[in-house]
């Protein structure tokens, strides 16, 4: 059963005071009626009440200086004021003082308690919030972005210095070093953290369906605009906008986009009225924005406004110090998510870990952390395991280039001579994807994963494939 609500009832007339502690105890709440506003401010203490009734007009203290005294005590506990007297004025000086609600005498018992219940209501809507907002902050606070290596401390030096000024930022980084949960860090510790963190990823959609999701539009600018609708930095207004993937932008969103970031203003589509909102823009891309400048793909105006202050991420296999810490920080939480009470790796499969490749960085590190775990449930993770999800994990350790002989096949081991093939083949197909290691990947049909192990097994260098 729920913990009765505590009311505390002051006015000087002592049969309604009376009156009204009964009508509450008899509706469940536990009610103590004061007939001396100076006793009951002075006894009041911070915590002890979840609302307080108080009469308006009272001799030696009246209404307003009991809610303005007690509003210092405990700045958010509702407040109902009573009075026989209710005027506008009255009603805004009662308001301005942080007066929840105005119920005038003389009132039935039932309105008594329907306006109890709605502020008792309200109070706990706005502590699931601060509750909310509390958690929020802790889950991208800095001390929730695991890793001690002096690269990942200096990030978070120049995102402590960047989230309380107003500027856009771009984050760079490969594709799974945690682009957006820097983003989500800088905005909870922003002055803008009480309002919206809005994301959208810019390579998940069509140009089309893009610019009316980031812009809006107005009804009729297209088949099937049947209604006006507001678009994501509308729905951001005060807040951030975090666009993901920012290089995917098309040429005419870039446009529409460079405009508000310098009048702070946009038109939806199909709507000739500008439309004004206040918004801090943070975006992220895996890919060179400048190299995107100069093939004329992205505009330089455009980059440079995202571009005020940069933010690089190292991947994850130029912070080898941080995985061990990493691996025991997504241990707990499996442990804590399932119950379970895994301890660790092994020494073997823990050097296994800080010696591998990670191309797809600390995103495919928390999974084959959490594979792991899955089927191994014993005290400590073995290497046996391991290998099943980082396959072939001993070639790309350390880096070392494969010799290939520019011998004929026919004289060199048949091993050595499809190592020379292979190495061929995804020189090959890099070269006619212009260093694309993603779309060179989807040729060979081999996953991203499978694509970098090798590219290193046989020291092939995709930046010399590069326009």
């Amino acid at each position: 059963m729920s913990e009765k609500k505590r009311v505390l009832l002051i006015d000087n007339e002592e049969g309604l005071c009376r009156m009204m502690e009964q009508i509450l105890i008899d509706s469940g709440y536990l009610a103590r009626a004061c007939t001396s506003p100076q006793k009951a401010v002075e006894e009041f203490r911070a915590g002890a009440w979840d609302l307080v009734i108080s009469d308006i007009k009272m001799p030696g203290m009246s209404g307003l200086e009991v809610l303005q005294k007690i509003k210092e005590k405990e700045k958010d506990i509702p407040v109902i004021m009573i009075t026989a007297y209710a005027t506008v004025d009255m009603s805004i000086q009662a308001l301005r003082k942080g007066a929840y609600d105005m119920l005038t005498k003389p009132f039935e018992p039932d309105e008594l308690v329907f306006r109890v219940k709605n502020a008792l209501q309200q109070s706990l809507l706005l502590e699931e919030n601060r509750e909310l907002r509390r958690e929020l902050e802790g889950k991208f606070c800095f001390d929730t972005i695991i890793g001690a290596s002096g690269g990942l401390r200096a990030v978070l030096e120049k995102v402590e210095k960047v989230a309380v000024r107003d500027t856009s930022i771009l984050i760079t980084g490969e594709s799974g070093t945690g682009k957006e949960l820097i983003a989500q860090a800088i905005h909870y510790n922003s002055p803008r953290r009480d309002r919206h963190f809005v994301a959208i990823n810019c390579g998940a959609l069509p140009e089309t369906l893009l610019e009316s999701e980031l812009f809006g539009y107005k009804k009729g600018a297209f088949t099937g605009a049947k209604e006006n609708r507001q678009g994501l930095l509308e729905a951001a207004d005060g807040g951030t906008l975090f666009l993901d993937e920012v290089g995917n932008l098309p040429m005419n969103v870039q446009k529409t986009l460079l405009r508000f970031l310098q009048e702070k203003e946009f038109n939806r589509l199909g709507d000739t009225t500008p439309t004004r909102v206040d918004v801090r823009v943070l975006s992220a891309t895996n890919a060179d924005l400048k190299q995107s400048v100069g093939r004329g793909e992205f505009r330089e105006d455009l980059y440079y406004r995202l571009n005020v202050v940069n933010i690089h991420l190292p991947p994850l296999r130029d912070r080898i110090d941080d995985i061990p810490l990493l691996a025991a920080y997504f241990i707990q939480q499996q442990n804590q998510k399932f119950g379970t009470t895994v301890k660790g790796f092994e020494r073997e499969a823990m050097h296994d870990l800080c010696e591998y490749c990670w191309p797809g960085n600390i995103r495919q590190f928390k999974n084959v952390i959490e594979a792991c775990l899955t089927l191994d449930g014993g005290d400590y993770v073995g290497r046996d395991t391991l290998l099943q999800f980082i396959d072939g994990a001993a070639d790309s350790m350390g880096g070392e280039s494969i010799s290939t002989p520019d011998i004929p096949l026919d004289q060199i081991p048949f091993s050595a001579a499809l190592d020379r093939f292979e190495a061929d083949l995804l020189k090959g197909l890099l070269q006619k994807h212009h260093g694309n290691v993603e779309t060179a990947a989807r040729e060979a049909d081999m996953n991203m994963a499978t694509m970098y192990r090798k590219i290193k097994k046989y020291g092939i260098k995709k930046e010399e494939f590069l326009p």
